[in-house]
């Protein structure tokens, strides 16, 4: 099956839902990392959800950074979890969020996490707490233990999300990496997620998708977790995963380009494609 390319023009023809008046109807959005040594992670994450149109912000983060963070990102609510010696989120942990995790439109746990073992016991409790309806999407340190986690995949198959890189992606099919498109699907299909993979976007035993913008730049720090954030903000609005994976991957592709054309092909941060979301969005609708 070939790729549908994502262009401004096809983006127009499936447009996202209307944005209702107040922030519960725009939706939840929790995001579950940020370790002691990487709390940006989370940070970028949760602020590129509210530039998308998400309309409640929830950060569950490593109980010694979150002070700072709550005071740096003050539109969130950020709740500190109980983390190891050396500063990482313990995954048991998140039992602290079991009300937000139940009540979220989007959880997005990942970004900023640092340890794959303690990524593994915050899925297996991840699962536990998620409500039925709950929409999950999983990043950076939160996909390696799915390979190993049928149980977990299980439990979300249906309403989950993967944004891996492709090192990440090919970890998860356990060789060594091919076709962006062809590894999209693949991976769809084995985890029943929707997935995002550098420029390819594929639901299970369906269609794929092919983002015809981007640049070399957006291979940076952070640039990933701002990619999730858009994802999950867009989703929390009420669209579908594909529909969501596929907008929030354009989005984060398009910021890149007019950072490249405004700032230089390299050198551009992650944080400056957060500013850019809003306009683009706007020239979308």
């Amino acid at each position: 099956m070939s790729a549908e390319p994502v262009t401004p023009a096809s983006l127009r023809d499936w447009p996202l839902p209307a944005a209702p008046s107040t922030k519960q109807q725009r939706g939840d959005v929790l995001v579950i990392g940020g370790a002691r040594k990487t709390p940006g992670a989370a940070l970028l994450a949760g602020v590129a959800a509210l530039r998308v149109g998400a309309g409640r912000l929830t950060l569950g983060i490593a109980e010694t950074v979150a002070p700072a963070v709550a005071v740096t990102v003050p539109e969130a609510g950020v709740v500190g979890l109980a983390e190891t010696g050396s500063g990482t989120v313990r995954g048991d942990g998140i039992r602290l969020l079991a009300d937000d995790i139940a009540s979220a439109g989007c959880v997005l746990a990942g970004p900023g996490l640092d340890d794959a073992d303690e990524a593994a016991a915050l899925l297996r409790t991840l699962a536990e707490l998620v409500g039925d309806d709950t929409r999950v999407l999983l990043d950076a340190y939160a996909l390696g233990p799915l390979a190993h986690e049928p149980q977990v995949v299980e439990r979300l198959a249906g309403r989950l999300v993967l944004t891996p890189n492709g090192t990440e992606a090919a970890f998860l099919l356990g060789r060594d990496p091919g076709d962006p498109e062809e590894d999209a699907a693949e991976l769809a299909d084995r985890y029943g997620a929707v997935v995002s993979c550098l420029s390819s976007v594929a639901e299970p035993g369906g269609r794929r998708w092919r983002i015809t913008t981007g640049h070399e730049g957006l291979a940076t720090s952070g640039s990933g977790d701002v990619l999730a954030g858009a994802v999950a903000g867009v989703w929390a609005r009420g669209a579908s995963a594909e529909q969501a994976a596929c907008w929030g991957t354009y989005l984060h592709a398009a910021a890149g380009d007019r950072l490249s054309a405004r700032i230089g092909p390299l050198g551009f941060l992650a944080r400056e494609l957060l500013d850019e979301l809003p306009a683009l969005l706007t020239e979308l609708r």
